[in-house]
């Protein structure tokens, strides 16, 4: 098995959504040539990637004496790095007044992901599509298509998707990284990738291109890769949803425990 945690009470599933997340970030990162602090009651990677998001500050457990300073520290990161950031602040950080401290430091509060989990054996197999063939994506070759298809309809597009596969390609094709695509008549339109840390399984990248939308593709994709997730022995999966994907996930099964707030540094 890998990972198996077997059944969490409510705050277990909570630090296993944060920490699923800090350490896909963290990794990503530091592969990419990000600066990694694990010190001083501060956790991040800043340097490693042109994306805000993944220029991240993932746990503080800060005193209200500390807290500005590790603020100034990692604006200072990401000015002298000449990229943008991001505070992924959860519910297990500190101070209480993160967020408040954040934006008067100059950071734009940008929104929040609700932080969902299910537990595997309660997962709910969505429509069938039967036309919808899934991949996994296994060599180079599989992972410039995965690249394309990305592009076509995640995030920040060309630029996210070059950078991620650029990642995933030092990475290799291995545990803890699952990457899959979905194809309709021969064409792929859709990815995903599953993440094993925390003693969970990660979704993330989950991507339909915008033509083949609403017909229960993101749903079918996720749901086939936490199966072989289940298949091998982690008990539980989690995300950050949108609010476009929340009810496809509740859909599958997956129920909200916390949210993650964002707030995100521009460079100048």
């Amino acid at each position: 098995m890998i990972g198996d945690t077997g059944w969490m009470d409510a705050a277990e599933v909570v630090r296993a959504i944060e920490g699923n997340a800090a350490e896909l970030l963290m990794r990503m990162g530091a592969v990419g040539g990000g600066e990694q602090r694990e010190t001083g009651g501060v956790r991040w990677s800043i340097g490693g990637s042109p994306l805000d998001y993944h220029n991240a500050v993932v746990e503080a457990d800060l005193s209200t004496e500390t807290a500005d300073l590790a603020i100034t520290e990692s604006l200072r990161l990401m000015n002298s790095h000449r990229v943008p950031g991001t505070w992924h602040v959860g519910p297990s950080m500190r101070p209480a007044d993160l967020g408040e401290r954040l934006v008067r430091a100059g950071f734009t509060a940008d929104g929040s992901e609700p932080g969902m989990a299910v537990e595997l054996t309660q997962l709910v197999s969505p429509r069938p599509l039967d036309d919808l063939r899934i991949t996994r994506v296994e060599d180079d070759s599989d992972l410039g298509v995965w690249q394309a298809t990305l592009a076509r309809g995640f995030g920040e597009g060309e630029k996210e998707a070059r950078w991620v596969a650029e990642i995933y390609r030092r990475e290799g094709y291995g545990d803890p990284w699952r990457h899959y695509l979905g194809w309709l008549d021969g064409e792929p339109v859709a990815t995903t990738t599953v993440f094993l840390a925390a003693g969970v399984a990660g979704v993330y990248f989950v991507m339909t291109v915008p033509e083949a939308r609403r017909r229960g593709i993101g749903a079918a994709i996720t749901h086939a890769a936490l199966c072989e997730a289940r298949d091998s022995g982690i008990a539980y999966g989690v995300l950050g949803s949108s609010s476009a994907g929340r009810p496809v996930y509740a859909g599958l099964g997956f129920r909200e425990y916390c949210t993650i707030e964002l707030y995100e540094w521009s460079a100048g």
